[in-house]
């Protein structure tokens, strides 16, 4: 190389690369390293932006900034060619020979051409309207320091002095028109790029755009190496301007979930395994990410290698030039090779991760679209969309990792054994030792992890339940009793994960004591097989055994993350194997035992005017049929008609609705609909309703018709309601509908039933909830009115209203008995007194304020509820970084003691380390100043030159350090037991450090998990009913699912990553302090730099984790909502809306995932060049000190390894930190509920005189000027209001709508505190009482029954105070004895989620009117709110009377 060298610069092969010539550098040099290297950087930058997107509206700019600039690089790309004229003609010009002159100016001819083909395609993009990239202009500038050396060379040669050569002349003018032309380029960048408009500013990062930019697409292939097209949003970050999801980058097209769904389901098939549709779709592009892997595995070696010849030559000096310069050449190129490869690795990793994660969430809500009617509860479909897609989508990052571990495992076991020997199997039998260890820890975590999922399911699923009938469980004072449930499932659920964190302490212990126990037996058996220890063997030895240690430290959770992976997978699979709602095999003849059928598959009825037809149809809730059936025998409905059915509750009049629309299993014969791909009008016994405006409510996604949905809004009876509301039907009705009566929830219902426009309606008890007037209004407007040329199928307890009907089923245990016209079906119903009838219709005259109505036993949310009509307020989000309050908080839940006993334990584990390392060394010395005195050391290759290898030269490892003694030793056999004896004693301390610091931080990790979730609990459970009414269950599940899990499990562990980088990074600085102070010089400026890089990541970082955390709520909330709202979607047609929707949620929350893993690149690229940058700087000085003779190799071996061990440090601390405070947001966000979440007054416990006496024995209710205002500027709900009851007289109270009384359920219950006066109970003021004394004297039925998951006696009496025989009296009393063997299920979560009153537990309703009566005993005040709307007149006096 130096011969080809010398002949191109035409020099002396002695001295092929002068670097100085005379008074200036050397024109080889300038040529080569100033001229041709920045040209080449130009030309490769120019590149980059050759096919940068053009402008659809582009106008040419009159700039004259860019037409200077694409003159002056025209220009500049004709020069260079001109000037070879006068090299290339005889005798030729100095400086250069042709050769390298030619070199030189085809470079640059290429480069500023090319560069000017990369400014015109900028000034037709938007940067045509700025200066353009920074990056491109700078380089521009790079050259101009060689074209004024080389016009200082040729003053200083006298070119323009006598005599005038035309050559060199003719060069200089060329010369200085390059200078001009350089300059005129300068003048152009520095010109104005648009009116007003500084050069920084980009015109997609102006916030009056609504749309953000696309990330990657159109991007340059540096930029996207680079992830330069993250600067707008990381400029974003730092101005604060991340506020919302709108604000990211908008996903590349390959990412985005409407192409990455049509991507899966060319694969999918239902039935098909989830694995092979994930393969059959990503799955190429995934494995041949391998190939990246594997390259970037091969040069992470080259580094140390390369390293280790460059030492060599610096040592010898007996190698030629040319081969240090390649070392340099090759450890900085293998350095940034490395750093990209593994970088675009772990980004296309990424990238494929979330292109399964859209496809498996899509999938995931696809089902839950298409499930039948055995669905899994919510709580458990909740799980699979956070818990367990995220531990599938674990496996992309594991499975590469599991065959590329044990390849860098092969390699440093080979380069292990080039230093000691056979040696090295000692230390490796006793690393595979651990092997079926670390089998047997695996399997009990995978088993562990199994039954906490399943703990955590149940967890879930009561929290769901929990919050659905938070006010019932107010009103009944059950918070405790129903927190003690939630903490038995979390105390199951960290059972299993204490045995998790254990298990991973001891893996963590394992692997972290075996580097110091092989180094120890690898040193002995070395010693025993009879060799001499030197510093290079063990120095490199310990290097390779840390690099051994990586693989084998990492493969356990490798393989841990793959069979957490096949859990999750093999759940997901279950629930996609879940059958299907399939019409194509409902309405289509039976294939059971005694079915016949006569239809094919979506036939119509057998005659033309028949609108439905069954025969010998017999269906169930189940699929086996065990649960109440339902048989029809024969039953054709014609078209228009109006058919009533009635019969006693539990009958099953609401199961032959749900089997009409396929919500039931058809056991056998068949069912034939007519129009049935139209769908159904349908309107549940139960409504559902959105979390949106009464108007989307009522549209439910069909286009506005002004005209109808006025005649739907008077056909209903919701003017007068709509007139009262602040923003009429502009009005958000929150989550459920809680700020809706009962009454107003049914009307707006049907309204949406009636504005779908449908043929066939289904409409399930929609009188029950409101008072006689109303229902009149709807009869007669409504289902006899607008719905008049349909055919309505009416269940209802009223026969009074089905005189008009054209015919009546009537319904018995499950069977259609009887069918005829009214005169003859309604006098075998059985009728009740008038005067019951009155007593139990507590009215709801359904035309006024719906904010202020109790059907539903709450009035509350009117607190919350703006003057826009906004009930549900967006979800709040903390802005910068993460406050020193919630470490402090994550602290104080760890516990002060044990966070100080990890701490002490971190220092002391370090401690131990860096005093092992420091045995070695001075052991080391002892031996060298013992083999030189002896004179038993290798000769020198050279007189007064150093020993080939020292213990300066291979103090490889951050951790070691050297300190000479100067006291020598012998070095007998006694003295190597003496040190290995200390070393082993050091080591053995250090491993139980290492043992105490795993066994505490999982214990403290534990103890924090323990307090959070506890708080957070405690805190909700004591939360007012208008928090609830304001909050959707969505954010509160999203913190106790993900955001618990990653308290429980991620945040540990990076905590645990970023404490060991600190202290590691501590003991690294006193090793530098105290063995070489100069290198500390290094730490401010490196410090600096990555200060800013970090500073400018962690900004927007957390914001996106915030981000990503807030929009996984919708997420969380459209499913759950889905799940309970199916039947409607379907009846209506709405599925893909919904699927849509879902589409629109997932791809907000893609984005925050993207940018977030977009920027942890962003950042690794940086760090990782960074620390290439700095070991090849040293590299090459070292170099150019080595030629002038100037070089130490010990110093510059030193200088190099603890460079590169730095820079590694750091970037771990920066990574484990940032993605530390990306998850303490979790602890923020736990924190957010635990504090600031508003709080119940609860009172002072009452003094009786002694315990166990009751203090309301008589029951008198007494209101003394008991003033309501349910916010400041809202006028009174209730006014100066006075009464009293005496002890066993019966109030009613009636009035319109939003007169007050559902008010005074709530201050007497205090739902809400009164602004003025008192209610006194037996002359107790209720405000000095605590709330759950107050509560359990009291007892209240409320309209809306709510069930949760557990036996009919945990529904009963959830507290345990009643004995078995006061259960039964009060079932017996509600004429509900015979039903109670059966077990009730959450709500739409079970086998009934329409009708409670024929599940299989009979009416929910009745549930509530047995479990108040249990309660009611020894109860002094009871109260009841419209108790008898979904029962039949002859079922309401019954408990009536008995109870």
């Amino acid at each position: 190389m130096e011969r080809l060298l010398a002949q191109l610069c035409g020099t002396d092969a002695a001295r092929p690369f002068p670097l100085w010539e005379g008074d200036t550098t050397g024109h080889c040099f300038t040529q080569l390293v100033l001229s041709v290297l920045p040209h080449a950087l130009l030309a490769v930058l120019s590149a980059c932006h050759l096919g940068t997107p053009r402008t659809s509206n582009y106008i040419l700019p009159f700039n004259p900034g860019w037409r200077l600039r694409l003159a002056a690089s025209f220009l500049l790309s004709i020069f260079p060619l001109l000037d070879l004229i006068p090299v290339a003609l005889p005798p030729g010009s100095p400086p250069g020979p042709i050769g390298l002159e030619v070199l030189a100016g085809g470079v640059t001819a290429v480069a500023w051409f090319t560069h000017s083909l990369a400014l015109w395609a900028l000034v037709h993009s938007p940067h045509g309207r700025s200066r353009g990239p920074l990056a491109v202009a700078l380089a521009a500038f790079l050259p101009a320091p060689a074209l004024v050396l080389t016009l200082l060379w040729h003053c200083q040669r006298g070119t323009f002095l006598p005599p005038l050569l035309p050559g060199p002349l003719v060069r200089v003018c060329l010369l200085t028109l390059q200078l001009a032309a350089v300059l005129a380029y300068g003048l152009g960048w520095a010109a104005p790029g648009g009116p007003r408009e500084p050069w920084t500013q980009e015109p997609f990062l102006s916030s009056e755009s609504q749309e953000t930019e696309v990330a990657e697409d159109g991007e340059s292939w540096l930029s996207r190496f680079s992830y330069a097209w993250l600067a707008p949003l990381l400029t974003r970050g730092v101005r604060g301007e991340l506020r919302q999801p709108q604000d990211i980058c908008r996903l590349p097209g390959r990412l985005h979930p409407a192409y990455l769904a049509r991507t899966f389901q060319a694969h999918w098939k239902e039935g098909a395994q989830l694995w092979r549709a994930l393969y059959g779709a990503f799955g190429c592009c995934y494995l041949a990410l391998g190939l990246l892997k594997m390259v970037g595995t091969m040069l992470a070696f080259s580094g140390p290698l390369l390293l280790s010849l460059l030492v060599g030559f610096l040592e010898e000096g007996q190698e030629p030039l040319s081969h240090g310069l390649l070392y340099v050449l090759g450890l900085a190129s293998g350095s940034v090779i490395s750093a990209v490869l593994q970088n675009q690795y772990g980004y296309e990793v990424r990238k494929v991760t979330l292109q399964a994660r859209v496809a498996v969430l899509s999938i995931l809500y696809r089902k839950a679209l298409q499930l039948g009617p055995s669905r899994p509860p919510t709580g458990e479909a909740l799980n699979l969309l956070g818990t367990d897609s995220e531990r599938l989508l674990n496996f992309a990052g594991s499975f590469h990792e599991a065959w590329g571990l044990p390849l860098q495992l092969a390699i440093t076991l080979y380069l292990l054994y080039q230093q000691v020997g056979m040696a090295f199997v000692a230390g490796l039998v006793l690393a595979l030792l651990l092997v079926p260890v670390n089998k047997v820890i695996a399997t009990r975590i995978m088993s562990s992890n199994q039954e906490m999922l399943r703990h955590k399911d149940a967890r879930v699923k009561l929290m769901t339940e929990l919050l659905n009938g938070i006010r019932v469980i107010k009103f009944f004072g059950w918070e405790q009793a129903l927190g003690d449930r939630v903490k038995a499932y979390r105390s199951q659920e960290l059972g299993r994960l204490r045995v998790i964190k254990y298990l991973d302490a001891a893996c963590v212990y394992l692997w972290a004591a075996l580097p110091v126990v092989i180094c120890i037996v690898i040193f002995i058996t070395y010693v025993l097989m009879g060799h001499q220890l030197t510093a290079t063997k063990v120095f490199t030895a310990l290097a390779l055994v840390r690099l051994l240690i990586l693989p084998l430290n990492n493969f356990p959770w490798v393989i841990n993350g793959l069979l957490e992976s096949k859990v999750s997978l093999d759940r997901i699979q279950r629930f996609l194997d879940l059958p299907n709602y399939s019409p194509e095999a409902y309405y289509s003849p039976g294939k059971g035992r005694g079915t016949r059928g006569k239809n094919p598959a979506h036939d119509p009825p057998t005659e033309p005017s028949t609108a439905l037809e069954l025969h010998e149809a017999l269906f169930s809730w189940d699929p086996v049929g065990i649960s109440q059936k339902t048989f029809i025998s024969h039953l054709e409905v014609k078209k228009g008609a109006l058919v009533g059915i009635v019969g006693k509750v539990g009958c099953g009049k609401s199961s032959l609705l749900a089997a009409i629309t396929g919500e039931l299993h058809r056991l056998c014969g068949w069912v034939a609909v007519s129009g049935l791909s139209k769908g159904f009008g349908l309107a549940t016994q139960e409504p559902w309703i959105q979390c949106a405006t009464i108007r989307d409510n009522i549209l439910f996604g069909k286009t506005f018709d002004a005209r109808l949905y006025m005649e739907v809004l008077e056909a209903c009876a919701l003017n007068d309601d709509l007139s009262i509301l602040p923003a009429g039907d502009q009005t958000e009705v929150g989550e459920k509908g809680v700020t809706l009566s009962g009454g107003q929830r049914a009307r707006i219902a049907l309204a949406r039933a009636v504005y779908q426009e449908k043929a066939f309606y289904l409409l399930d008890d929609p009188l029950a909830a409101v008072d006689a007037d109303v229902a009149n209004h709807l009869l007669h407007r409504c289902i006899l009115g607008v719905l008049s040329h349909t055919t309505r199928l009416l269940c209802t307890h009223r026969t009074e209203y089905l005189e008009r009907a054209d015919v009546v089923l009537l319904m018995e245990a499950g069977h259609l008995v009887r069918t005829g016209p009214p005169s003859e079906i309604l006098p075998l119903v059985q009728a009740v007194p008038t005067a019951w009838v009155e007593e139990e219709q507590l009215t709801d005259s359904g035309k006024s304020l719906s904010v202020q109505n109790l059907e539903k036993t709450t009035e509350g949310p009117e607190v919350e509820e703006s003057t826009s009509g906004r009930l549900v307020q967006e979800e709040s989000k903390y802005e910068g970084a993460v406050s020193l309050r919630v470490y402090a908080a994550y602290w104080r839940a760890m516990g002060s003691g044990l966070a100080i006993a990890i701490l002490i334990s971190l220092l002391l584990m370090q401690a131990t380390r860096n005093g092992a390392d420091w045995w070695l060394s001075h052991w080391l010395s002892q031996l060298k100043t013992g083999r030189n005195s002896s004179k038993e050391g290798p000769a020198s290759s050279s007189p007064g030159s150093t020993v080939v290898f020292s213990p300066p030269l291979l103090l490889f490892s951050s951790r070691n350090l050297y300190i000479p003694l100067s006291k020598a030793a012998s070095n007998d056999s006694s003295d190597v037991h003496f040190y290995l004896i200390v070393y082993a004693a050091i080591a053995g301390v250090n491993t139980l450090c290492t043992l105490l610091r795993a066994v505490l931080f999982a214990a403290g990790a534990l103890q924090a998990a323990v307090t959070l979730h506890h708080r957070l609990l405690h805190r909700l459970l004591t939360a007012p009913v208008t928090f609830f009414d304001s909050t959707p269950s969505g954010r509160v599940l999203n913190r106790f699912s993900s955001d618990v899990a990653c308290v429980d499990d991620s945040l540990p562990f990076l905590l645990n990553i970023l404490l060991a980088n600190a202290v590691g990074l501590l003991g690294l600085l006193i090793v530098l302090g105290s063995g070489l102070p100069w290198l500390l010089l290094l730490l401010p400026p490196l410090s600096f730099v990555y200060y800013c890089v970090q500073r400018r990541y962690r900004a927007s970082f957390r914001e996106l984790r915030r981000l990503g955390s807030l929009t996984l709520s919708p997420l969380y909330t459209h499913l759950a909502d889905t799940l309970a709202g199916l039947p409607v979607l379907r009846a209506a047609g709405a599925t893909y809306r919904f699927e849509e929707e879902n589409q629109r949620l997932l791809e907000l929350n893609q984005r925050c995932q993207f940018a977030s893993y977009a920027t942890m690149q962003w950042l690794d690229i940086r760090l990782q060049l960074m620390g290439a940058a700095v070991v090849s700087a040293i590299a090459g000085i070292a170099l150019v000190q080595h030629q002038q003779g100037l070089a130490n190799p010990g110093l510059v071996g030193l200088v190099l390894s603890y460079a590169l061990s730095l820079t590694g440090l750091l970037s771990g601390l920066v990574s484990s930190f940032t993605q530390t405070e990306a998850m303490m947001v979790s602890v923020e966000r736990l924190e957010e509920y635990s504090c600031d979440i508003p709080q119940e007054p609860q009172g002072q416990p009452l003094q009786t005189p002694r315990q166990g006496i009751r203090w309301l024995t008589q029951g008198s209710v007494e209101f003394q000027d008991v003033v309501l205002v349910y916010r400041p500027g809202l006028p009174n709900a209730l006014d100066r209001v006075t009464f009293r009851v005496k002890p066993g007289e019966k109030l009613g109270i009636v009035g319109r709508t939003g007169s007050g009384k559902s008010s005074l359920f709530l201050v007497l219950f205090r739902l809400l505190e009164p602004s003025a006066g008192r209610v006194l109970l037996d002359g107790v003021d209720t405000s000095q009482l605590e709330l759950a004394e107050l509560r359990s004297q009291l007892a209240v039925i409320p309209q809306e029954p709510f069930l949760f998951s557990g036996t009919v006696r945990e529904n009963l009496d959830p507290q345990g105070l009643h004995e078995d025989r006061a259960l039964w009296q009060a079932l017996e009393q509600c004429h509900l004895r015979e039903g109670v063997w059966m077990e009730s299920w959450a709500k739409g979560a079970g086998t009934c989620p329409w009708d409670r009153d024929s599940c299989c537990v009979w009416p929910g309703l009745f549930l509530q009117m047995p479990r108040s009566c249990a309660l009611m005993r020894p109860q002094q005040v009871w109260t009841r709110r419209q108790t008898s709307c979904s029962s039949k007149p002859s079922a309401n006096a019954l408990p009536t009377r008995q109870c």
